[in-house]
Parts: structure tokens; sequence; C-alpha cells
């Protein structure tokens, strides 16, 4: 057997075997076991339906509800990479104040639940921020076409506020852990790379940008992954403020159908494939960043 390749034993058969089992019990009881009157028909309607009268296709309430989970993920992560990182940064200066600074949010966020952090900020500071800038207001008065761009990036004009409120809260969150992924990843690196940098005559932004951080992000990547993949799972939390992404379509169509298991089994799937498809992804980059060092 060639060295590194996999080896599948009985042990590995017995283990598959009990998994599928397991997998296949459930669904019957599911099936049979409940006192429960399955109607999938009802669904395909609510992801995309067929209008007749204009001959197209429209996106359905739980498709919808995907874009804005995608748009939430999307523009909260690339936030949350902003701030984390600078965040992260700071962490590891050389001043203390703002090792203190950072560290106090990282701090505070952590050790505060998602969804207290956002009916403190939508309440308290999101919506008079929001009023107080005229957001809705400017954006009534784009011209049309730029009004068609603002809602293919951010979705319906008229909930632009707590759109808005909903991923600088996200953002706000999942960029207190990114900081300390990036501040761990940070000092990971050899001592040995600072002293050899600094002999050369590297600034310390020099040594940071084209020594330490190329380093840092190549191990930092499979965390700043699965980070991005939880910021998809964590968007969630925002129905509480009626944003229309994923999980508020899902309940605002149980309420409407009475199809609870229907629903939040498309709903899981639906969260399932988009996490899923983001892993192979990041896999796949992975892959490329360890053949180009080879």
């Amino acid at each position: 057997m060639r060295p590194g390749a996999i080896r599948f034993t009985t042990l590995d058969a017995a283990l598959l075997l009990l998994v599928t089992g397991a997998g296949g019990f459930f669904v019957y009881r599911a099936a049979i076991g409940l006192d429960y009157n399955w109607n999938w028909s009802v669904l395909p309607q609510y992801i995309i339906r067929w209008d007749a009268t204009s001959g197209e296709w429209f996106a359905g309430m739980l498709l919808k509800g995907l874009f804005t989970t995608l748009r939430l993920s999307l523009w909260g992560g690339l936030l949350a990479s902003i701030i984390g990182t600078g965040a992260g940064l700071l962490r590891v200066s050389r001043r203390l104040f703002w090792r203190q600074l950072s560290g106090t949010y990282v701090g505070l966020v952590r050790n505060t639940p998602p969804l207290v952090i956002v009916f403190v900020f939508y309440y308290f500071i999101g919506d008079q921020i929001m009023n107080a800038l005229g957001m809705v207001e400017l954006s009534y008065t784009l011209a049309e076409q730029q009004h068609w761009f603002l809602e293919t990036l951010l979705g319906p004009v008229e909930q632009l506020p707590q759109l808005l409120s909903a991923i600088i809260t996200i953002a706000l969150f999942e960029g207190a852990y990114i900081a300390e992924i990036v501040r761990a990843g940070i000092e990971s690196v050899e001592t040995g790379q600072w002293e050899a940098s600094c002999a050369l005559g590297f600034t310390r932004f020099q040594q940071m940008a084209y020594i330490i951080m190329p380093q840092a992000m190549q191990r930092m990547l499979p965390a700043l992954a699965g980070q991005f993949i939880s910021t998809i799972k964590d968007s969630a939390i925002v129905a509480v403020i009626s944003i229309q992404e994923l999980t508020f379509q899902g309940l605002q169509l149980m309420t409407t159908t009475y199809r609870t298991f229907e629903v939040w089994i498309t709903v899981l799937c639906m969260y399932f494939v988009l996490t899923f498809l983001c892993s192979l992804l990041v896999r796949n980059l992975e892959l490329r960043m360890n053949r180009g060092k080879g």
C-alpha cells in the first residue's frame, strides 16, 4: 500500500452500517411512527414558482429568504473581516492603550449573548442612527437604475435601516472572534521571522505586511473559513428584528401552511447546501495554497 493511502477496515464498514441503519430507522420513524400527515407538495411553490400571466419564473418566499441570508452573510462577513483584522492587529500592538481597547471590545462581545447585542444595537443605536442619516429617504431619491442596483445589493428599500443594522450587528459580533483568530495567527509566526526582518532593516509595518501576515494568513485560513460559515448560520438571529432572511421566512411559512416538519427540513437543507458549498470552496483554496507552497 502506498504511503498516505486511505484504508477501509472492517471496523469502518461496521460503523458505516451502524450509521446507515440509524439513519434509516430515523427516517422510518419520521414517516410512519409520527402521528403527522406529511405533504411535501405545498413546498415547491414557496421555493420557485411559475407565473402563467407573465410567463416567467419568480423566487418564492424561501428562495428570497436565502438571497437575504446571502446578502447578510456576504456584507456582514466582509465588514467583520475588516473590523476583526483591525482589532487583531491592535491586540498585538506595542502600545498598551490599543491592546486594552481591542481587548475590551473582544471581551465585551464574546461574553454577551448575540440576541442581546442584536436588540441593544437595533433599538438603542442602529434605529436612531439610520433614521438620523435618512437612509430610506435617500434611497427613494435615487434614479431607477441606481434603485435597482441598491435593491440587488441590499434587498428591499423599505427594510434598508433594519438590514444595515443587522449587517453591522453581525459584523461587530463576528469581528470579535476574527480578531482572536488574527491575533493567534500572528503570534504563531516564529520569533525568528521578526528578528530576521528587523535585522534586515524592515520597519514594523513592512514586517507585518511582507513577512508576518502572509505566513499568518495561511495558518488562519481554516479558522477564518469556519468563522465565515458560522456567520451564515448566526445570521438567523436577526429574524427577531423582522429581517426577512431564511429563518424568518420559514417561520412565516410555517404559520401560514402549518407544515412544520416539511418547512424546517427544507430550511435545514438550504442552509446545509449553502454552508457545504462554502466548505468545498475553502478546501479547494487550501489545496491550491498548499500546492503553491510545495
